[in-house]
């Protein structure tokens, strides 16, 4: 049986990997901080699962949970992940995300584990985009238009150093937008879908707050995205970027009116701009090919965008009924 260890397993795609692996007869293993919620995991029996306390940023505690655990692969997703946040707390973004992947590679490298580490990058590395440069393949120079952009530029170069200084054998995903149930509500279609569900239980007025919604975006189903992380640590080059995307773009306009069309009070439903919700400067246009990662692996997106809004938006009827008033 293999054995893997997730960090961030908590996490929204955290939980959908561990539900994968879980039914794939794989030894799950979590990696969580001591006072993370622990909703989106709840449901998995605990003898399917083995949670460690573990703070990604103290080395210490990487290497004892690495080493206790001895895991085949490591699929390294927590840190700090919301691109507004990163304007507001820069230096906190950078020292979780650049110096926690410093210290998973660290603590591999020191215990001398034979494990493949997974880093889930982003397609904010690749920040500004012009209308001619899509679809983005993984040679487009990397631009990043935020600190949490930065951060994720600085963990995928790291992962291309340590395998070609130490041979640690990483696997960088560059992840394009990925959405489903347990999305966090800060996330831009979590967020419409949470006022959508508020406004149909008469929890806040019909008018929906937003912010660019000229931006074009690249949306996979999360189950479509964890399923292909596992493919990408069985079949992928060591040390190679691979964007993972539909390589189709949906305006965030769009999406917020699809959304919006699926609810019964979609004709009472106003939109509104609201200046605190526009970034200091957006990406306007993230639109990837994923030709290479196809070609290795044989994967393609199942799921439709339009079942994906469906499930968001039913996730947080649900949950809103749990809400307090």
């Amino acid at each position: 049986m293999k054995k893997v260890l997730i960090t961030g397993i908590s996490g929204f795609v955290g939980s959908h990997l561990a539900e994968l692996l879980i039914n794939e007869g794989v030894e799950v293993h979590g990696a969580i901080r001591w006072r993370a919620p622990l909703d989106n995991i709840s449901h998995i029996p605990s003898n399917k699962l083995t949670l460690h306390n573990m703070d990604i940023r103290d080395l210490v505690s990487c290497m004892n949970v690495i080493g206790e655990v001895k895991p085949d692969y490591i699929f390294h997703l927590a840190g700090q992940s919301y691109v507004p946040e990163s304007w507001n707390a820069p230096a906190e973004t950078l020292t979780t995300n650049i110096v926690g992947t410093a210290n998973i590679l660290e603590a591999i490298r020191k215990q001398g584990i034979d494990t493949v580490m997974q880093m889930a990058g982003s397609s904010e590395e690749y920040g500004l985009v012009l209308p001619k440069e899509v679809p983005i393949t993984e040679s487009h120079p990397l631009r990043p238009q935020s600190p949490y952009g930065v951060s994720k530029v600085a963990c995928d170069l790291l992962c291309q150093q340590y395998y070609r200084s130490y041979g640690i054998k990483t696997v960088i995903t560059r992840a394009f937008n990925h959405e489903g149930a347990r999305r966090g509500e800060v996330f831009v279609t979590s967020n419409f879908a949470k006022q959508i569900a508020m406004i149909e239980k008469k929890r806040l007025p019909p008018v929906i707050k937003v912010g660019n919604l000229g931006a074009r975006r690249d949306y996979t189903d999360v189950k479509d995205m964890v399923r292909a992380y596992w493919l990408a640590v069985q079949h992928c080059t060591y040390g190679e970027p691979y964007n993972i995307c539909s390589g189709k773009a949906w305006v965030i306009g769009d999406m917020l009116n699809y959304l919006i069309a699926l609810s019964p009070m979609s004709g009472e439903i106003k939109v509104e701009t609201d200046p605190t919700r526009m970034r200091p400067s957006d990406v306007p246009n993230l639109v990837g090919s994923c030709n290479k990662f196809r070609c290795i692996t044989g994967w393609a997106p199942k799921i439709d965008f339009v079942e994906t809004l469906m499930d968001t938006l039913d996730y947080w009827r649900a949950k809103t009924t749990s809400l307090p008033k």
